[in-house]
């Protein structure tokens, strides 16, 4: 390809990536990968999922009295209930803010970084832009696979801005970042989404 996107002798991190105007591809062949958009087939839990008619209640019956025009807002009231609802399946860390470093362009903070059979890491999308919010997701699932030693094939990541999700995922020995073509959106998609995130995880599934 062309003259590298990243400034020479410039330390980036995470959100860098998120001011980038280069498209994906072009961001994740910086770094050796190759890039992919397609309709992913994600892991689900396989067990039975019992308690998220509370969750759906809370999010539709109080919702609507909740100001949802800021990304603090959204994170608050979509995203923190979702992941505590996880903590009644599995007894897990949710690691907010983690810090990372793999070199000088991929080091920082992961926004959510949770790890039990599988990994994921969750990326909130800022001013609600999913595009860009998935050019930072694939700087960090890169800095992951750099850093972690586990013997994972696969590290998943998600983009979100509370209310709506993206998936994408990193194939760790092809190199190879996939972008999902489909995506979630709560409250219509609470049991399939909070399927994949206990799949992703290894609850009710073979890593």
């Amino acid at each position: 390809m062309g003259k590298s996107i990243l400034r020479k002798f410039r330390k980036h991190t995470f959100s860098d990536y998120f001011e980038l105007d280069h498209p994906v591809k072009e961001i994740v062949e910086e770094f050796g990968y190759q890039y992919s958009f397609e309709e992913l087939t994600l892991p689900g839990t396989k067990r039975e999922i019992t308690s998220l008619a509370r969750l759906r209640e809370t999010f539709l019956k109080k919702l609507p009295f909740i100001t949802l025009n800021s990304e603090i807002a959204k994170r608050t009231f979509f995203l923190a209930p979702l992941l505590l609802e996880i903590l009644d399946y599995i007894q897990v860390e949710i690691n907010v803010e983690y810090p990372l470093d793999a070199g000088d362009h991929l080091n920082g903070s992961l926004d959510y970084l949770i790890r039990y059979a599988g990994t994921i890491v969750i990326v909130e999308a800022r001013k609600g832009n999913m595009e860009r919010g998935f050019n930072q997701l694939a700087a960090t699932l890169i800095a992951l696979d750099r850093h972690e030693e586990s013997p994972l094939k696969t590290l998943y990541g998600a983009v979100t801005t509370g209310d709506m999700w993206r998936f994408g995922i990193l194939q760790r020995q092809e190199k190879m970042l996939k972008k999902d073509m489909n995506g979630y959106i709560l409250p219509a998609n609470l049991e399939e989404l909070f399927s994949v995130l206990l799949g992703i995880l290894g609850y009710g599934v073979s890593i």
